[in-house]
C-alpha cells in the first residue's frame, strides 16, 4: 500500500486542451500556457475533436486543417503537444470514451483536462460526467462573466483575458477583416495559402 501510495506521488502531470480548434488562436495557447505554468504541469495535449456532440458540422472544416493548423500554433512550445486521438478514432468525440483510452495507454499519468468557466457550466450535460471525473481532474480558466464555482471538484486558473473566439475569426475572415495577432502568424498563413473560411458562416 505505501508503495502504491509512492507510485502516484511519480506520476506524470499532463494536461489535456480538447476542442474543434476551428481555428486555433491565441486565447487557447494562453489559456494552456498559464495551466501549464501555474500547475507545474509537464506538458499540455491539443486534441482536436472529430466531430464534437455539442456543435453542427456545417462549420466544422476538414480534420486534415485543423490538425495542420494546430501543428503550427504549438510548435516552438517543447511543452505543447498534438494528440490525434479522438480524429483517429473518428465519429462523435466523447471525452469519457477518449480518456478511457488514453488512460489504458498511459496508467503512469494523472491528466488534467483545461475548459474555460463558459464550459464549466456545461459539465452536468458532458456524456457520462459522474465517470469521467474519475479519470481526470478538470481545470477551470476564470472569466469575470462566469463565476468560479462548480458541483464538481474543479481547480480554478487564472489567465490573461483574451476575448477571441474561433467563431469571431471565421466571421472576420469570411468578412475580409484582418485577423493578424488574434492567430499566431503560422496559423493565418495557413488559411491564406489554403483559402480557409472564405464563404460566410
Amino acid at each position: 500500500m505505501k508503495e502504491e501510495i509512492l507510485g502516484s506521488q511519480h506520476k506524470k502531470q499532463v494536461g489535456i486542451m480538447g476542442g474543434t480548434f476551428n481555428p486555433p488562436h491565441l486565447g487557447h495557447l494562453v489559456m494552456a500556457e498559464s495551466v501549464c505554468s501555474q500547475l507545474g504541469l509537464e506538458k499540455v495535449l491539443f486534441m482536436p475533436d472529430a466531430q464534437p456532440p455539442h456543435q453542427t458540422t456545417k462549420t466544422t472544416i476538414a480534420a486534415k486543417h485543423r490538425l495542420a493548423m494546430v501543428e503550427r500554433a504549438i510548435d516552438g512550445n517543447s511543452r505543447f503537444e498534438l494528440e490525434r486521438a479522438e480524429i483517429d478514432r473518428g465519429g462523435v468525440s466523447y471525452t469519457y470514451d477518449t480518456m478511457v483510452t488514453l488512460k489504458q495507454q498511459h496508467p503512469d499519468t494523472d491528466f488534467y483536462f483545461i475548459i474555460g468557466a463558459d464550459m464549466v457550466k456545461d459539465l452536468p450535460n458532458w456524456h457520462r460526467i459522474d465517470d469521467l471525473l474519475k479519470l481526470v481532474q478538470f481545470v477551470g480558466v476564470k472569466r469575470p462573466e462566469f463565476p468560479a464555482e462548480s458541483r464538481y471538484p474543479v481547480l480554478w486558473v487564472d489567465a490573461p483575458l483574451l476575448d477571441i473566439s474561433s467563431s469571431l475569426i471565421r466571421q472576420r475572415i469570411s468578412q475580409n477583416c484582418s485577423v493578424r495577432y488574434l492567430v499566431p502568424d503560422a496559423v493565418l498563413d495557413y488559411i491564406e495559402e489554403e483559402g480557409l473560411y472564405r464563404e460566410k458562416h
